[in-house]
């Protein structure tokens, strides 16, 4: 069973998304150049994304997510 997030690209948006709701951050109150860790992100987060992303189908681990936190920076990495 699929469902849309599964099948979405890693777009911005999508990138955007998946963070604000590991954060726990309303929808849209990102910004795609702000520093994740200043906005809570820590390992286990990060973990869980990468683990999600992985099982979408993303190439990408922890490390080189954690070089550069911010939203922008893993849209390009993720697409």
């Amino acid at each position: 069973m699929s469902t849309e997030a599964e099948s979405a690209p890693f777009t911005p948006e999508r990138v955007r998304a998946d963070v604000e709701a590991v954060l726990e951050e309303e929808p849209g109150s990102l910004a795609e150049d702000e520093d994740l860790l200043d906005r809570g992100m820590d390992s286990i987060r990060l973990m869980s994304l990468v683990e999600k992303w992985r099982t979408d189908g993303a190439e990408t681990d922890f490390v080189e997510l954690a070089e550069a936190p911010t939203i922008a920076a893993w849209a390009r990495l993720l697409s």
